[in-house]
């Protein structure tokens, strides 16, 4: 199974600018890989590498996490 990283730091910094394009792409990307059965990883980039910690499987976990990042943009 291959993983798709998304990371945390960069939808906090796309959701402070409000750039719902990119945000969009982000999540198109993301969710093209797990319909085609690969995994989704939540995580932060850090001096020592990639911190994991969650990981989605489904569209609607997914959709779940899509929802909650665009809750508050304009």
């Amino acid at each position: 199974m291959n993983r798709y990283t998304i990371d945390v730091s960069l939808i906090e910094e796309l959701q402070m600018i409000n750039n719902k394009e990119a945000l969009n792409k982000i999540f198109f990307k993301a969710t093209e890989r797990i319909v085609g059965g690969d995994e989704v990883i939540l995580g932060r980039i850090t001096k020592g590498g990639m911190q994991a910690f969650d990981s989605i499987t489904t569209e609607a976990d997914l959709a779940a996490y899509k929802e909650r990042v665009f809750k508050y943009l304009k």
